[in-house]
């Protein structure tokens, strides 16, 4: 051994009991606190919190595990979106095959405002205690769910606020006001829908999904049925409040601290602080919207290989433009399902865009039409009433059952059965628009034929940007969201799940059931990767196992986004699951790593 190795090995010797001891402390300097470990708040401490908090601090007790009548009526309303997100100890999904279950947090703050929200983070800081926030609770990776966490539960914040002519705090003199729309962190899309359109008559750019929470839809990036027209939702955001690391509240915009506002637009929220308002930017309504449904069957493989090809060609030409979105699914059974929006069209025009297809399909032996091409249009004021619905198409939709649940509660029937499932495996992957071009256009749809043989795969056409207008595209280009939307021409989804799963409701995990999905998610997604090797994913439908995620979801962006978290919460203490800078942290959050 060298002298200087010597002498440096005799020097640490002294110092050997005061290492071992610091590891076997239950709580290290750079852990988190759980409940009857050393350093958890006693019941002074948590008095204190709650006196801060207005006694709006409580622990969350699933209804699954309540008395008969508690129990009966969760029962009753499982597959209801509006009760489960009433439900502060419950989350749209119950859990992620062999990665996270839907367990309440140790404690809760039923935040009001702003203050309480920054009582909750200061509390959190100073006794080192695992802090998750919730609004709408639809994360697939499970980032509003912690056991033996601090819950700062956001639904009662739900106003919202319609403005004629906003301008930021802050701003730059000269600068034009716009219409506008804030907020509030708990808000669903339906209560900025009913709010924003049905009765103001504008649109706001957020989710397909009406019980999606608005925060968290627009701070992942956010795509709903007509972003091909309107660009994603983090491109509307004008201004944000936010409440940072140190306790203090921030309203933070492009002139007020621009770093933090530009993550905040599709670089996960929950990363950097809790924000407890946004204001949206929202625009002309349309004259209509609409939607599409058609199902056609192929008898080989060869004629569905040819549909396939088909469909990306009438897509390139026809669809790929700021009326359509939604979805186009390849079944493994050989279907082809169309299941699209449109806007700005009448019924007669979209019915005439699918001519074409048609045509073709009626000169090709080998298909049968399982269900005939139908349109619906309406005016665009309407699409979001749910009073319309029950009058005129209730098959469309499901109510919120509850007796005096608010008249806007309505969600569209086909994502009722996302309500507290249980997710086997999950991958998405956005499209090249090289992918159209007649040179590859065979070569893709030969992988869309070999993933359905394991999964089906849907193309969520409003979820990528090409084709969409330029100031949609330029809007969009100014968020942290991956660029690769800018060129997707959709992003294919890949997913399998089973029913809810939360404890003392019946269900449980049928594992080999499970593993088969999981497995039949992976052999699809590797067959598509054929024709997108490392496809960029989108963070917020994604998978929870996602390999390489800083580059899979920001790419370019991450180096940035991961200054602004070092900077604004140095200590990380917010941490999710594959957020920025949760590669310092131990997967359940509560260990920190060396950098």
């Amino acid at each position: 051994m060298k002298r200087r190795d010597c002498l440096k090995a005799s020097l640490a010797l002294p110092l050997m009991p005061l290492v071992l001891k610091a590891a076997a402390a239950p709580n290290g300097p750079w852990s988190r606190v759980r409940p009857g470990t050393a350093g958890w708040p006693g019941a002074d401490q948590w008095d204190q919190l709650s006196r801060a908090v207005g006694g709006r601090l409580s622990v969350p007790q699933s209804p699954f595990l309540g008395d008969a009548a508690t129990h009966a009526e969760a029962m009753a309303q499982i597959h209801n979106p509006f009760y489960i997100g009433d439900q502060p100890a419950l989350t749209q999904t119950s859990g992620y095959f062999g990665a996270w279950r839907s367990v309440p947090s140790a404690q809760m703050v039923s935040a009001r405002d702003s203050a309480d929200v920054a009582a909750a983070v200061r509390f959190a800081r100073q006794h080192r205690v695992r802090l998750v926030v919730k609004g709408g609770g639809h994360s697939y990776h499970g980032t509003s769910c912690a056991p033996d966490s601090l819950l700062v539960w956001t639904r009662a914040m739900n106003q919202v606020q319609l403005h004629d002519a906003f301008v930021p705090q802050g701003a730059r003199p000269g600068t034009a006001p716009q219409p506008a729309a804030s907020v509030g962190a708990g808000a669903m899309w339906i209560d900025a829908y009913d709010a924003v359109t049905t009765h103001g008559g504008r649109y706001v750019q957020g989710g397909g999904c009406t019980s999606v929470g608005v925060a968290g839809l627009v701070s992942g990036g956010g795509f709903g049925s007509f972003s091909k027209a309107f660009g994603s939702a983090a491109a509307s955001l004008l201004e944000a409040e936010v409440v940072t690391a140190d306790g203090k509240v921030r309203v933070v915009n492009a002139n007020q601290d621009p770093e933090l506002f530009w993550a905040l637009k599709g670089g996960c929220a929950a990363s950097f602080g809790i924000v407890t308002r946004l204001t949206l930017k929202t625009h002309a309504l349309p004259a209509t919207f609409g939607g599409v449904s058609l199902k056609v069957q192929a008898d080989s493989d060869a004629s569905w290989r040819a549909l396939t090809a088909q469909v990306l060609r009438f897509y390139r030409e026809a669809l790929c433009n700021p009326h359509w979105g939604e979805q186009i699914t390849f079944g493994g059974d050989r279907v082809l399902s169309i299941s699209m929006v449109f806007q700005g069209l009448d019924r007669q025009t979209a019915e005439a865009t699918w001519q074409p297809l048609l045509a073709w399909i009626q000169a090709h032996a080998g298909y049968t039409v399982r269900e005939p091409l139908q349109a619906l249009a309406m005016p665009a004021r309407d699409f979001w009433d749910a009073d319309f619905f029950r009058q005129h198409a209730p098959r469309l939709i499901a109510d919120d059952t509850r007796a005096g649940a608010p008249p806007r509660h309505m969600l569209w029937k086909g994502d009722q059965g996302q309500v507290g499932w249980f997710l086997h495996g999950y991958a998405s992957a956005w499209m090249p628009s090289a992918l159209l071009g007649e040179d590859r256009i065979e070569t893709a749809a030969d992988a869309l034929c070999a993933a359905a043989e394991h999964m089906d795969v849907g193309l969520h056409c409003n979820k990528g940007l090409f084709g969409a207008p330029a100031d949609a595209l330029a809007a969009s280009a100014g968020t942290a969201t991956h660029p690769a939307v800018l060129d997707a021409f959709a992003l294919a989804l890949i997913g399998n799940a089973g029913g809810p799963v939360y404890p003392g409701c019946g269900g449980a995990v049928d594992e080999p059931d499970a593993r088969r999905g999981a497995l039949r998610t992976r052999r699809a997604y590797d067959a598509l990767s054929a024709v997108v090797p490392h496809a960029p994913a989108y963070v917020s439908e994604s998978d929870y196992f996602q390999a390489d995620w800083q580059q899979a979801f920001w790419g370019p962006h991450y180096p940035r986004l991961l200054a602004a978290k070092r900077r604004y919460d140095p200590d990380g203490l917010f941490v999710i699951h594959h957020g920025v800078g949760s590669e310092d942290w131990s997967g359940d959050g509560f260990e920190r790593r060396g950098r």
